[in-house]
């Protein structure tokens, strides 16, 4: 079966690529290469042992995407697609609304369009907010502290009308939590454009020399050693979620919404000793305020994808920086 990954050159969509063909299926990805480099797909062709299809577009393009899907025999999506990080929607909400909730709707208008009716959606655990106590499950009140996370809800929601409004439509959400690490080849990782807005490779660029310091952004929340705890989960255990996900749409052909994390969380300053030791490097950091949007705690309870999916996460702390390492002090530069 062809499989489309909007996003799919992307972090997270180039490692459920190759999860993907491990897997037996056939990806095509879909992506504008706006937060990606067109250098992943020999990367992936490296560890896949074939040529990846892609096509360069827009998923804002309906008509565009249509053909796609069309010419492709498409049977399923995975949508990653969007615009992700908390700060910069928070300084410009309406980019992330466009592109978003825009990039969403037109993705499902071309489907309908079509008879492609399996989706897998990768929204986020932001849609929880605040929450109110930890591990998180999937019953939990949805809230926002910010547009990244709005977005993330309102498509989660406008996925659920149309499931009502048209029952033919296989719909998995996937809430995932913090994704860290890289594909154990080394080959491909996390390469942000410009400042890293996420922490990991914040602070793999401090360890290899390219940042002079982290700054952990809040050092007085109420946990142990005050600064923000988040189920960080290995980039390759979410690939296979993601696959696990759609298999169980295909075979069971039922909808459903599930958290993929580990169910542990996992300090800044844990994350910064842990990585200390898989690199040998110093990461020096020093505090800075609390960024708006930002929560004290967040992480999974993810006994229901175990139940619904068969999947757990079994990648360790340890695991996710050592990778992460390998990964950027193999590619100082990453793609480029």
């Amino acid at each position: 079966m062809n499989i489309l990954l909007t996003g799919g050159a992307g972090y997270i969509g180039s490692h459920t690529c190759a999860a993907l063909v491990e897997a037996g299926l056939v990806p095509v990805i879909l992506d504008n290469f706006s937060n990606s480099h067109p250098a992943v797909l020999e990367r992936l062709q490296q560890i896949t042992g074939q040529a990846v299809a892609c096509e360069k577009g827009d998923v804002l393009d309906t008509a565009w995407v249509r053909q796609v899907l069309e010419r492709r025999q498409i049977g399923a999506v995975l949508h990653f697609a969007g615009d992700k990080a908390v700060g910069e929607s928070v300084a410009q909400p309406l980019k992330y609304y466009r592109n978003n909730i825009g990039g969403a709707v037109s993705l499902l208008e071309a489907m309908q369009a079509t008879s492609c009716r399996t989706l897998v959606f990768s929204s986020s655990a932001t849609v929880y907010g605040d929450p109110a106590s930890v591990p998180i499950t999937e019953d939990f009140a949805r809230r926002h502290t910010n547009p990244y996370g709005h977005t993330k809800l309102v498509i989660e929601d406008i996925l659920s009308a149309l499931q009502v409004a048209d029952a033919s439509w296989r719909l998995g959400v996937l809430r995932y939590f913090n994704p860290v690490g890289a594909h154990p080849s080394g080959l491909i990782g996390e390469d942000p454009s410009g400042i890293p807005n996420n922490l990991m490779p914040f602070v793999t660029q401090v360890a290899i020399g390219k940042r002079p310091f982290l700054n952990v952004y809040g050092t007085d929340y109420p946990t142990p050693d005050g600064t923000g705890v988040r189920d960080y989960i290995h980039v390759q255990d979410l690939a296979e979620g993601h696959v696990a996900a759609l298999k169980a749409l295909l075979d069971k052909k039922e909808s459903f919404t599930v958290n993929l994390g580990t169910g542990h969380g996992n300090s800044v300053l844990e994350v910064v000793k842990a990585f200390e030791a898989a690199s040998g490097r110093p990461v020096p950091f020093q505090a800075a305020p609390r960024r708006p949007g930002d929560v004290a705690q967040c992480y999974a309870d993810p006994a229901l994808a175990r139940r619904l999916l068969g999947w757990r996460a079994t990648r360790s702390l340890d695991d996710m920086c050592r990778d992460a390492w390998r990964w950027q002090s193999g590619n100082p530069e990453g793609y480029k």
